[in-house]
């Protein structure tokens, strides 16, 4: 028996099928990702509205969406003059009324953009914060209906953020001047602190606050040894040769010696880093936008807000400084939902670097960059899964606890897999470390004891295999019984041993500059019942790679895919538009995978909107008709346009 609905519940999947419907007109996308019906909602609710979303995770849409199904105008604040053409290209290319307000265009254009504004012409405009909280334009703007005010990068705005810009500082006066405009704050990194300071300054009533998980399971995370480092990124970016990539360097003089060697091999590369003109760093940045370059070697001041869908491998030629700034670096990759590779080439040397870096800031900056870089150098050593890692830093806990058990398989230590992370792909050897563990933790005791304070792990060490200096000699810990009783391993294998008792927690380190040691009660009860403890082999090269599926796999025609990739390139050519903004690399494996024959089916594809279906189906249908026609029929699959990003 059916029950009667009532007007509440026929309103609620009224308003949501008019949602699917527009996201599907404009966006092509059937579903939507993770909160963002939630998030847009609210936002037509006319509520505030925070919301942290990962790079890849749909931000974008949470105030565009809202835009297209309301009067006014959305304002979007965006601190990157050099991509809100290409943003807004993507809109108008999707049939959406979007402008631009900058530095890049003269008087005459901008008076016509502010024309177009008075006449309500236009659904989003995006504008730098600096413009955005003139006198003069704030007065224009008072004029307009604005419907809502999205903050993106909002993390730009606090003092505790990793990205702090004092131009966002000045947004908070936009409650005042704008007291009915709901305002909408948005970023991928941001922590509880940054969270709660975002919501103060920015004077949010009352906001719904949305925080998705920080898991991108298209991410492939793996570290290497770093041995010859120029010719292991060599060989990396050889092996693929039609995908984009960013390869992120400690500094300048880096960046600019590792584009010009990759250019000097045949592998079209430029530089990006804050040394350079900006005119010359915004022509860069724009012809790896348009895959006139391949790879751009950077510096940390690369990436924000990049809308660049198909960067497809993100490398780190030296040792990040924390694991927030890695996170963020590495979302730069597989933003379109595509299989995507994250490398961190590491080395002892890299850490030393980063310590005299370190040595450079006042105090209290020290305490603080030593134990993020501690946290990295565990990241980095860790045998464990690398996903989970990552994602326990941001407090979130991976698997979720209600799929474990049902869609995980476990490595060979009895740990659930990601099979995304090459701890988890290729588990690293181990070995029965008891022995070695008790002459550590043993000295480490020792040592303490006779002075009454701790020592730091090179110290340690040098008294483990019998170095002769003069603190050890002035201290009497040459005469200890645990001095030399490790000559038979080298010293960087002992340290790696120091470093593993540490994540273990047999050991733990004072904060600061020294990170003094001492054993734990767990380590103690370790050294006094010989547990046995399991330690992990140094880094070698697997001996076989293991295929498994990995997320976000598109199986395709490859031959049609690439040609595919050649027609698109030319229409973004005739329209002087980044390739991406007509299709992305998964849109068209989608195509190369179902090969549709008609518009109908044309427009089954996920993002394919109404727009792109009425422009480019042609072109595109008559490619994969000559396709099949000389190659023969190919049997894909359903599209499935819930496996792409929006």
């Amino acid at each position: 028996m059916n029950m009667p609905t009532s007007p509440a519940h026929q309103k609620a999947c009224s308003a949501t099928l008019q949602l699917q419907e527009a996201l599907k007109k404009y966006f092509g996308y059937d579903e939507f990702r993770p909160l963002q019906q939630e998030i847009i909602d609210d936002a037509l609710a006319r509520r505030d509205v925070f919301a942290l979303l990962p790079t890849g995770g749909g931000k974008s849409l949470c105030f565009q969406l809202p835009a297209l199904l309301r009067d006014g105008v959305t304002i979007v604040v965006s601190p990157l003059i050099a991509l809100m053409k290409d943003q807004v290209d993507a809109l108008r290319t999707s049939g959406i009324a979007a402008t631009f307000l900058n530095s890049t265009l003269d008087a005459n254009e901008a008076r016509a953009r502010f024309r177009g504004l008075h006449r309500n012409e236009f659904r989003l405009l995006y504008v730098a914060p600096e413009r955005l909280m003139m006198e003069t334009f704030l007065e224009s703007a008072l004029n307009w209906n604005i419907a809502q005010i999205a903050i993106d990068e909002a993390h730009c705005i606090s003092e505790w953020g990793h990205d702090f810009r004092p131009e966002y500082r000045e947004l908070k006066k936009l409650r005042a001047q704008f007291p009915d405009v709901p305002i909408m704050a948005l970023t991928a990194t941001a922590t509880k602190r940054v969270r709660d300071d975002i919501v103060k300054q920015l004077k949010l009533r009352q906001p719904r606050c949305y925080v998705a998980s920080f898991n991108r399971p298209n991410l492939i995370y793996r570290v290497m040894p770093k041995s010859s480092a120029y010719q292991q990124v060599l060989d990396f970016v050889r092996a693929r040769p039609n995908e984009s990539g960013i390869v992120y360097c400690a500094s300048r003089k880096s960046s600019d010696a590792l584009a010009e060697k990759l250019t000097r091999d045949g592998i079209k590369a430029l530089p990006y880093h804050a040394g350079m003109e900006s005119k010359e760093r915004t022509r860069n940045q724009e012809a790896f936008l348009r895959d006139d370059a391949r790879v751009i070697t950077a510096t940390i001041a690369f990436g924000m807000g990049i809308n660049k869908p198909n960067v497809h491998y993100v490398i780190h030629h030296d040792l990040p400084k924390n694991i927030e700034g890695y996170y963020q670096e590495t979302g730069r990759a597989g933003r379109d939902g595509l299989p995507s590779e994250c490398v961190l080439l590491f080395s002892v040397g890299d850490v030393v670097k980063q310590r005299r870096f370190i040595e450079e800031k006042s105090e209290s900056e020290q305490r603080i960059a030593h134990e993020q870089l501690r946290t990295m150098i565990a990241y980095a050593e860790t045998r464990e899964c690398r996903r989970a890692t990552l994602l326990r830093y941001f407090s979130e806990s991976w698997p979720p606890a209600r799929s474990a058990a049902d869609t995980a398989a476990t490595t060979g230590r009895g740990e659930i897999s990601c099979h995304g992370c090459d701890n988890c792909l290729e588990p690293r050897e181990t070995f029965d470390g008891t022995i070695a563990a008790q002459k550590f933790l043993s000295c480490v005791h020792r040592v303490e004891a006779k002075q009454g304070f701790g020592f730091g792990l090179n110290h340690i060490v040098e008294v483990l295999v019998g170095g002769t200096n003069e603190a050890i000699e002035r201290r009497g810990h040459d005469q200890l019984s645990t001095f030399g009783v490790g000559k038979d391993l080298p010293r960087e294998q002992w340290q790696r041993i120091g470093r593993e008792l540490l994540r273990l927690g047999l050991v733990e380190a004072a904060p600061g500059k020294f990170a003094t040691l001492s054993v734990t009660d767990a380590g103690m009860t370790a050294l006094r019942k010989r547990t046995p403890i399991t330690l992990t082999k140094p880094f070698e090269a697997p001996a076989k790679k293991v295929r498994v599926p990995r997320a976000g796999e598109i199986e395709c025609d490859e031959e049609l895919f690439e040609r595919l990739r050649t027609l698109r390139r030319r229409i973004a050519d005739e329209r002087d538009v980044p390739a991406y903004i007509i299709f992305s690399d998964a849109t068209l494996r989608e195509m190369a995978r179902a090969c549709p024959q008609n518009k109908n089916e044309f427009g089954q594809i996920g993002g394919v909107g109404q727009r792109k279906l009425k422009e480019f189906a042609e072109p595109f249908l008559a490619e994969i008709r000559e396709y099949l026609r000389t190659n023969g029929t190919v049997i894909g699959s359903p599209p499935r346009s819930d496996r792409l990003l929006v």
